[in-house]
């Protein structure tokens, strides 16, 4: 594979707000990441938002983002705030976590 056959992998941690918990908004969130290829997680948290960590190509990463923003299923997303992280190769799938 030459350089330009190379994708590049990078790591977003994402913080979703709003009404996004119970609403299979993590259950949707996994199976649009396998779709795209992408590694990683996605859990509520204490807060009421719900944190998702996506590892992959690029371009997969900024389409599940856009999806997240979007306000998939009965969900009502407020904010989708990022942080771009060093990629680590670490994860083999995508886990939905309590």
């Amino acid at each position: 594979m030459n350089k330009e056959q190379q994708v590049e992998a990078v790591r977003i941690r994402a913080t979703i707000t709003g009404g996004v918990q119970g609403v299979n908004f993590r259950a949707g969130c996994r199976e649009q990441a396998v779709q795209n290829g992408l590694t990683g997680l996605v859990r509520n948290s204490a807060d009421g938002s719900v944190e998702a960590v996506f590892e992959g190509p690029r371009d997969s990463v900024q389409r599940l983002l856009a999806w997240c923003e979007r306000r998939p299923s009965a969900a009502r997303v407020s904010e989708v705030a990022t942080q771009w992280e060093k990629p680590t190769g670490e994860d083999t799938g995508f886990d939905v976590r309590r």
